[in-house]
């Protein structure tokens, strides 16, 4: 028998309260390697609240993370900060992305700059990530002419660039509709399809019945991992 593939990461003792309310109360959470996963839940359960938490973007008082680092060896820390080496592996998209006001081909390139990278590997990275995104011809483009479909993109290409193993989407197709929406439906397949664990909060039927993917459901303070 096959032994079960060492997961990405696993949150233990992620809670948030406002005042006498326990929003959600998650004793383990584990996130698979090479998975797509969607969050659904009502508005107001937490789930851009969970996520932000695993993202080191949220205070997580009490939270641990346990992970397998580079070194092949297993680590443990307080989730809140979030340790250095995990930042490095997790990239999290907001609903409405903010972008930089400078190109686009220079907002793509901020995180590999910010990294120190050399300047040809930058220009050839970001290159492959204005075609995997369909936006070479906007690399130019300042971000105010952009329409809502285009800069998801921008967005989605600015994270991938970074290489991170674990993506975190707050509803990527939200405002979105026809071919905008298609085409970010089909980078966020590509995504999962390259091995990266990719987390989605969302409400779309189309990316929740993708092949593959796995349904979480937030509801009543708990989280169903095993939702069908």
């Amino acid at each position: 028998m096959t032994a079960p593939a060492t997961p990405l990461l696993t949150v233990r003792g992620l809670s948030r309260s406002f005042g006498p309310r326990r929003l959600f109360d998650v004793g383990e959470l584990v996130f698979p390697r090479a998975t797509a996963i969607v969050l659904t839940g009502k508005n107001g359960a937490g789930k851009t609240t969970l996520l932000r938490m695993v993202a080191g973007l949220e205070p997580a008082p009490g939270a641990t993370v346990h992970w397998t680092g580079h070194d092949a060896a297993p680590h443990s820390a307080p989730l809140d900060p979030l340790p250095r080496e995990l930042r490095e592996r997790i990239a999290y998209l907001h609903q409405h992305p903010y972008l930089f006001r400078t190109s686009v081909r220079e907002n793509i390139a901020y995180g590999l700059r910010a990294r120190g990278l050399p300047r040809h590997e930058i220009a050839r990275r970001v290159d492959e990530a204005l075609a995997w995104a369909g936006i070479a011809h906007l690399q130019d483009t300042a971000p105010e002419r952009l329409s809502g479909g285009e800069v998801q993109r921008v967005a989605l290409a600015r994270a991938k660039i970074l290489e991170p193993e674990l993506m975190l989407l707050d509803e990527p197709t939200s405002s979105l509709d026809g071919q905008a929406r298609e085409q970010v439906i089909a980078l966020v397949r590509e995504l999962a399809d390259e091995g990266r664990t990719v987390v989605m909060i969302c409400h779309d039927r189309e990316l929740i019945n993708l092949p593959g993917v796995v349904r979480w459901k937030l509801g009543d303070g708990v989280l169903d991992t095993q939702h069908r």
